[in-house]
């Protein structure tokens, strides 16, 4: 039996007595009859997996989140949903897959102890090994700690060998290497110099969307794949000041008519915008904004046209989000990145939405101002920031998975900078990459829709006619990257669309 005791910290954190052995920067823990191990453990990095294939395999995951939290484990980070064929034992429901990765202060056992409480208390008990399970919680890491006990091993040895565990670990990392923690984590990858080669090998991103996995998003009822055609997101304005349809749509009737029109054109969800944030655009209140939004809501989920579709609201008020949502709209998209409302990050994670995390400086009245437009790299900088912004809805409980990201076309940028950016977008990804690669991997929206710039560089001051270059800015970006393209002009766009997957489609043949 292991004994863990409370002592001076070393060099690693751990103190071993007995029989122990070292590698540079790393510790392995060995428990036999005649070894007797004592760790001071001070918090520790550490990974763990999560699988299910019974009832609601996301309200499990969301569930043993909730409950590794109250076991004493700070979640810091979220890999992406992968839907997976089940393993060894393939005549059972399909497998939702994910880790993630925190910190302890347990110790390698008592965090062992935790995660099957959690399993138990969830409903697992003993059945077939490799068989269905409402909730499946494995150490992949622990510190930079390789332990071999009767009773657990980490790194598990069959880690190495399946897709649906390294894919999410993978997500866990940047392309920079950010710790010796992590560095050690590399160095325990078998049959490779790191976990990178070893994903390769495995077969990397050609294994995703292929033989049985699909990385998702969870929205509404589905689990969206977002690979599998570009996302079109119409735009409806409740206001009266909008650049380029104000006040067209400020009754229940043209508002429902408008979104009708849209959907029969091929939009796939509708955005329901009801505060300008067109440049030097001034404030409303919640309740202003709530009047002109929830009455239009309440009429578009009635309709037959709307089922199946998707919802999203255009809002930087946390109290907004929320109401919507509660009426039935699926995605919360803020412009300001959870800038503009302190409460925004919380109240969207307790909602369990999709959460569009929008790059801007300052606010619609300010975004253009002089010092707002200073960029070394745009692309570069664009990416760090909202880095920044993701890690900070990340750790307010909004998991990766959730999380969908957008340069702000038009948002404190100029000509210049709106062109690099629909040029740069895998730039973008790749920056955010060096920090996280689960981020990286998140659908990708843009809004060039009638923006000012298409107006400078093609002569056309007037927005409504901006339609063309509007079709050429979402086919630049759909080619460079973009998954999701929210527009005014839903027929023009959803034709570009098609025409842009189906070369895709053949690129990747």
């Amino acid at each position: 039996m292991n004994v863990f005791r409370r002592l001076l910290p070393t060099k690693f954190g751990f103190k071993t007595s007995k029989k122990s052995c070292y590698a540079p920067g790393i510790c392995s823990i060995h428990s036999s009859p005649d070894c007797v191990v004592e760790v001071h453990s001070p918090e520790q990095e550490v990974i763990i997996a999560l699988g299910s294939n019974v009832g609601n395999r996301l309200h499990n995951f969301d569930e043993a989140l909730h409950l590794m939290k109250q076991s004493g484990i700070q979640i810091t980070r979220h890999a992406c949903l992968y839907e997976t064929a089940p393993a060894y034992v393939t005549d059972q429901p399909q497998f939702l897959n994910s880790a993630v990765r925190g910190v302890t202060k347990l110790g390698p056992h008592e965090l062992l102890r935790a995660l099957k409480k959690i399993e138990k208390d969830m409903g697992r008990t003993n059945g077939i090994r490799y068989g269905p399970r409402p909730i499946d919680l494995d150490i992949l890491f622990y510190g930079k700690f390789k332990i071999h006990s009767e009773i657990l091993d980490v790194p598990h040895e069959r880690i190495w060998e399946r897709p649906f565990v390294v894919a999410p670990l993978i997500d866990l990392l940047g392309s920079d290497i950010d710790n010796d923690t992590v560095a050690s984590w590399h160095s325990f990858s078998k049959h490779s110099s790191d976990l990178f080669e070893l994903w390769e090998k495995l077969g990397g991103e050609s294994l995703v969307g292929r033989n049985g996995m699909k990385r998702v998003l969870p929205v509404g009822n589905h689990l969206q794949d977002w690979s599998l055609k570009t996302s079109l997101m119409g735009i409806l304005n409740l206001t009266p000041d909008s650049f380029s349809d104000g006040g067209k749509y400020i009754s229940v009737e043209a508002a429902v008519s408008q979104v009708r029109l849209m959907l029969s054109e091929g939009a796939d969800m509708i955005d329901f915008g009801a505060q300008s944030t067109r440049p030097n655009a001034s404030k409303i209140s919640v309740e202003e904004e709530l009047d002109r939004l929830i009455p239009v809501i309440e009429a578009v989920t009635k309709i037959p046209e709307a089922e199946g579709k998707l919802l999203s609201v255009d809002t930087f008020y946390s109290e907004v989000a929320s109401e919507a949502v509660k009426k039935g709209v699926h995605l919360v998209n803020d412009v300001s990145g959870g800038r503009l409302d302190s409460s925004m990050y919380s109240v969207v994670a307790a909602l369990r939405v999709p959460y569009i995390a929008m790059h801007m400086r300052g606010d619609p009245s300010s975004m253009q101002n002089p010092e707002n437009l200073q960029y070394n790299d745009v692309c570069k900088d664009v990416a760090f920031e909202l880095y920044e912004r993701l890690k900070e809805a990340e750790l307010a409980g909004i998991p990766a998975w959730r999380l969908i990201i957008d340069p702000g076309i038009g948002f404190s940028k100029n000509t210049e900078h709106n062109l690099d950016i629909l040029t740069g977008l895998t730039t973008i990804r790749a920056e955010i990459a060096r920090r996280s690669l689960a981020f990286s991997h998140a659908p990708l929206l843009i809004g060039p829709s009638r923006k000012r710039f298409l107006g400078d560089v093609c002569a056309r001051p007037a927005a409504d006619k901006r339609d063309p270059a509007t079709v050429a800015a979402v086919t630049t970006g759909v080619l460079n990257g973009a998954n999701v393209v929210r527009v005014h002009n839903v027929q023009y766009n959803a034709d570009a669309l098609r025409l842009c997957d189906a070369l895709l489609e053949r690129k990747q043949r």
